[in-house]
């Protein structure tokens, strides 16, 4: 897997101070996304031992809230196999940190059991995560008064102990 940004002191998405990786490889191609470059499954830089060493040391901080995962598209079944044990790791060390996901695909449409982008990965993504952002961005539903999310279409889902709950 590839990555095309770390930002380690980002306030725009998610909550608080976090730190966010930008992952690369997308399939959905939306027009209008803000990173188009993301798209490339080898742009950026390779993920790697070293990476996760430095996000984990980038999240050590007290004032540090939470880890948030972009694209590029997380849950493309190629960046599911690395990022799945990473969030792991990160959920071990950081258990009081949150962790944000943006996602071009719906939630209940496409990561269920059975469903496109459902792999053996996935439900051990979905459980590390307290909040996704579903939906693929569309163009002519864009809000930029929207907290967190690019267009209407989007939703917040809070994600805990098996509960889905629509933020609002």
């Amino acid at each position: 897997m590839y990555y095309g940004n770390i930002k380690n002191f980002d306030v725009a998405d998610g909550l608080g101070v976090r730190v966010s990786l930008f992952v690369s490889g997308c399939r959905n191609c939306c027009k209008g996304c803000f990173q188009p470059q993301t798209w490339d499954f080898c742009f950026g830089k390779e993920f790697s031992s070293d990476t996760e060493k430095e996000i984990l040391e980038l999240l050590a901080p007290s004032y540090i809230q939470g880890f948030s995962l972009l694209g590029g598209e997380p849950f493309e079944p190629e960046n599911q196999a690395v990022l799945a044990p990473f969030l792991e790791r990160i959920k071990q060390h950081y258990p009081e940190k949150d962790i944000w996901c943006w996602t071009g695909y719906v939630f209940d449409k496409d990561l269920q059991p059975g469903q496109r982008k459902y792999t053996e990965y996935t439900e051990r993504m979905l459980r590390c995560m307290d909040v996704l952002v579903d939906g693929p961005f569309i163009l002519e539903q864009k809000n930029l008064m929207l907290k967190f999310r690019g267009s209407e279409n989007q939703r917040l889902l809070h994600l805990k102990n098996g509960q889905i709950t629509e933020i609002e």
